[in-house]
């Protein structure tokens, strides 16, 4: 991937959304999005040395994490721009939530998505009243689409992550998250075009500020790790992945801006984690999700797990030195188990 990997001109700083904004998109959304469930495992525990909390975000309305940032930013629209209309570009999951929120919101969507879009994704979205326009993901540029028809009907671009209601809507899910299961140590997010992570960031700097955070990506699409550690943006071609909700080229620019400075890393797992990852999801918690939000998981090789959305781990175990002299104190810990809320049955 690096030898074909272009960086991106600079370009000037983009207005980044804060963490008020997250707390203003969770009221947009209380009571339409759904507050997913925290899971637990004792299986993910013993096998990762931690305590781990799951956002169950498979279980939100579309199916996805996505949903939160599609109403959110369809809901911050004027009411001549709902009247017109709104289009996306997604392989899927934005497209299913940006079809949802529109038809929820009496708004009218036009959704981009790739020739080979999973079947049932694409049937989702069209049943959710979104009318589809099809390209192809390896020669055909989506942006660009979007871009003409927008200019052509009139309609609203809300693209798949770097936009800041959408970020900011993204944010909701790990906000919900840190309310429940209180100060984490680390906090792992699946990675795509960086919306989920960038929210995810904003969320724990303001609840958990001595929480590290870490993007976790298909291998075969490294442009975030490669754009994280150049400190520019690295654009590669659309990468060959199972993991169809990762197939992005770049990172955005605002997603970029908020990652690269509120971030610890980003780490990658390959396509035979993530197939591991997902039969353990199904055998021992009893859930389907998809690969993309299985890439931080037991089985993926990733530090830590989660399902669908937002991964965290607690009280973890330093594997080398350098990580023992950033090991929690013991009082620490102990002060942190004294004030936890109660948990969820664990799955075994």
């Amino acid at each position: 991937m690096s030898a074909q990997a272009q960086p991106d001109l600079p370009s000037p700083s983009p207005a980044l959304p804060t963490y008020d904004d997250v707390v203003a998109a969770a009221g947009r959304i209380e009571g339409i999005a759904h507050r997913t469930p925290v899971l637990t495992s004792r299986t993910a525990d013993s096998r990762t040395g931690a305590t781990l909390f799951f956002k169950a975000e498979n279980l939100q309305r579309s199916g996805a994490f996505k949903f939160r940032g599609a109403y959110n930013a369809i809901a911050r629209l004027s009411e001549d721009a709902k009247r017109r209309g709104v289009v996306t570009f997604s392989s899927g999951n934005h497209a299913q939530a940006i079809a949802y929120a529109g038809g929820l919101q009496n708004v009218p969507t036009v959704i981009v998505m790739p020739g080979d879009a999973p079947a049932m994704k694409v049937a989702a979205t069209r049943g959710y009243g979104g009318e589809v326009v099809f390209f192809d993901r390896y020669t055909e540029d989506r942006e660009a689409i979007g871009r003409r028809l927008s200019a052509e009907r009139g309609l609203t671009l809300i693209p798949p992550y770097d936009h800041e209601d959408v970020i900011a809507g993204q944010g909701t899910a790990a906000k919900e998250l840190f309310e429940e299961a209180g100060p984490l140590d680390m906090l792992f997010v699946c990675l795509g075009g960086g919306g989920l992570l960038a929210g995810s960031a904003l969320a724990a700097g303001a609840l958990s500020p001595g929480c590290r955070v870490f993007g976790v990506e298909p291998e075969a699409g490294n442009d975030g790790q490669q754009s994280f550690r150049s400190g520019a943006i690295v654009r590669i071609p659309v990468p060959s992945t199972i993991a169809d909700g990762a197939q992005t080229p770049s990172l955005g620019q605002k997603t970029f801006a908020i990652i690269r400075e509120q971030v610890e890393d980003i780490v990658t797992v390959s396509d035979a984690m993530l197939v591991e990852a997902m039969r353990f999801f199904v055998e021992r918690m009893k859930i389907v999700v998809e690969p993309t939000g299985s890439s931080p998981s037991p089985e993926s090789g990733s530090v830590s797990s989660s399902a669908a959305a937002t991964w965290t781990r607690r009280r973890w175990r330093a594997s080398s030195p350098a990580d023992q002299a950033k090991e929690p104190s013991a009082a620490s810990r102990r002060d942190q188990a004294s004030s936890e809320p109660g948990r969820p049955k664990r799955s075994r």
